[in-house]
């Protein structure tokens, strides 16, 4: 495995027609989880977005910070831009395209489709989706803890401390013994 491209989107709803992205992180990591690169910053919207926000998201978003922000952050195109070039340098390989991870990635990837379409472009249609682990390993009565603080960068930190977490739990075998026969 490469290096993995997580990447985690807090936006204004679940609605990629309707709703927006207010906040975009990203963590590029090696196969061993190690951190090479980290990206984070509030993306501006109009303020509409914000108002018509659900009860739900103007609790979260307004406890964290975040919605107080979005009025000065950085221009959507801009994130986009600043997206394309983490994976130009750290996925310099164009046949090789980076995968994305993350918790409930398929959720951040209809918004990265919509609004960072040069961004999607870029990217391989796996995705490592870190909720597949916990569904497995819930319906197990393994609970990895989260704080859910709903701030970009720090749930890609807790996505990544999470999937170690169930991989701690696998008995892998090492390379060259998979199939073999005792």
């Amino acid at each position: 495995m490469s290096n993995l491209f997580w990447i985690d989107l807090e936006m204004t709803g679940l609605n990629p027609e309707t709703e927006v992205i207010i906040e975009a992180a990203a963590i590029i990591t090696d196969s061993n989880f190690k951190e090479l690169a980290t990206y984070e910053t509030v993306v501006k919207q109009p303020q509409i977005y914000l108002d018509r926000m659900d009860d739900w998201n103007k609790k979260h978003h307004g406890e964290s910070g975040l919605s107080a922000k979005v009025p000065t952050g950085k221009d959507p195109s801009d994130v986009q831009s600043d997206l394309v070039q983490l994976v130009t340098e750290f996925f310099p390989d164009k046949k090789s395209k980076p995968i994305i991870a993350g918790n409930s990635i398929g959720q951040d990837r209809l918004f990265i489709n919509k609004d960072l379409p040069d961004f999607s472009q870029l990217l391989h249609y796996r995705m490592l989706d870190v909720t597949s682990w916990k569904i497995i390993f819930n319906a197990r009565n393994i609970e990895f803890k989260k704080q859910n603080k709903h701030r970009a960068l720090d749930d890609i930190r807790e996505s990544i401390a999470e999937l170690k977490f169930y991989m701690s739990h696998l008995k892998v075998p090492t390379v060259g013994t998979v199939g073999a026969r005792s």
